[in-house]
């Protein structure tokens, strides 16, 4: 069985690359496709596919590629096409921002596994705010209406969907009017966190990617209000702004190997997340994994991770007024490790790659 894998870009590792390095230990020899690839400046990247084929398209190799897809995003028909997918028998597309599925033909088939329909084109918050001013706003509206339709009909060539979360599979059947299967992303913990570090936990831990969609401004504020120890790891755009916001108790560790990531998540009194419309949200999952609570906004894929009262809180709306006293009154002795261990087991990467597997098998064989 010949297979490819499609993936939107490798530009840095973050829930849809762990995916796609779960996909690539399923299938080594399957090539991996992709918009454009930062597999060799970027350490997380090269270690998870050091070993991978990666085909990245003619898009990839202009100047400063990573920056003007978005503004180009029309082209992204055109890149696709680009690619010759007639001879492969099973296409399995990693899909998100790019749009990209639709890759099937009378002899191939298609898994997407869809981590979201573009948030850009339904109304969900993106990690930047391009529409600030009217003239983008304009070209947004023409280029933005166009891709929907574009999107509307590569979606119903796909053979098969599976969704990233319940949140996603509704978004599929809203967007698309089309029937899913969940199958949650994969996590993957290092075996000397198995067990979480032991002794006083004293400070607040979030990070990632340093996004506008994830409200890490309002994690901050609620912080500095109640002059709560808060760690924050990670880097993007939102990294100026949330340095100028923080106050004296607010610690930026920037980017971080794994081994120090889960180090961090071992040793915090709770993981915070405050994204509005998570799709999955995979970082709560790893913090769990380690036998750390969470405090995370009641909705999006958090519902689907997080036991209230068991591994973690909600807190109800998106203000400093209801994060702060949920952070004031959080007492991360009532969670047991254990607990948060036992349900971040059930997103372990074995029994991804085993239903991965099984519904390729049955998909391909019948």
């Amino acid at each position: 069985m010949k297979i490819a894998l499609v993936h939107d870009y490798l530009a840095s590792c973050g829930g849809a690359e762990q995916v796609l390095a779960a996909l690539h230990e399923l299938y080594p020899e399957a090539p991996i496709y992709t918009l454009f690839s930062r597999v060799d400046q970027e350490p997380l990247l090269k270690q998870k596919f050091a070993k991978a084929k990666i085909i990245p398209s003619w898009f990839g190799k202009l100047p400063f590629a990573a920056k003007i897809i978005s503004p180009l995003r029309f082209l992204i028909p055109l890149i696709w096409r680009s690619f010759d997918f007639s001879d492969d028998d099973l296409v399995i597309s990693s899909a998100s921002w790019a749009i990209t599925k639709g890759f099937t033909s009378a002899k191939t088939k298609e898994v997407c596994y869809c981590h979201t329909p573009p948030r850009y084109l339904y109304g969900y918050e993106t990690a930047r705010n391009w529409q600030k001013h009217w003239y983008i706003r304009l070209y947004a509206l023409v280029v933005n209406h166009l891709m929907r339709q574009y999107d509307w009909r590569q979606a119903q060539k796909v053979t098969q969907f599976v969704a990233n979360s319940r949140e996603v599979q509704a978004r599929i059947k809203k967007f698309y009017r089309r029937e899913s299967v969940v199958i949650n992303p994969p996590i993957e913990i290092p075996s000397h966190f198995a067990k979480a570090s032991r002794g006083k936990r004293e400070y607040f831990l979030t990070g990632g990617r340093l996004e506008a969609a994830k409200n890490f401004g309002l994690i901050v504020k609620a912080c500095n209000q109640l002059k709560l120890p808060l760690k924050i790891y990670g880097s993007g755009s939102q990294e100026g702004n949330l340095r100028r916001l923080a106050g004296s108790t607010i610690e930026f560790l920037g980017r971080i190997s794994e081994q120090d990531k889960f180090g961090l998540m071992a040793g915090c009194r709770a993981f915070v997340v405050a994204a509005k419309d998570e799709d999955f949200g995979i970082t709560p999952v790893e913090a769990m994994a380690v036998g750390r609570p969470v405090v995370a906004y009641r909705g999006g894929g958090y519902l689907e991770t997080v036991v209230e009262g068991k591994t973690g809180v909600f807190f109800d709306e998106l203000t400093v007024s209801c994060l702060a006293p949920t952070l004031k009154s959080f007492q991360s002795g009532k969670y047991r490790s254990q607990d948060c261990r036992r349900q971040a087991e059930k997103f372990s990467k074995q029994k991804f790659q085993q239903k991965i597997g099984q519904l390729v098998s049955k998909l391909v064989l019948g």
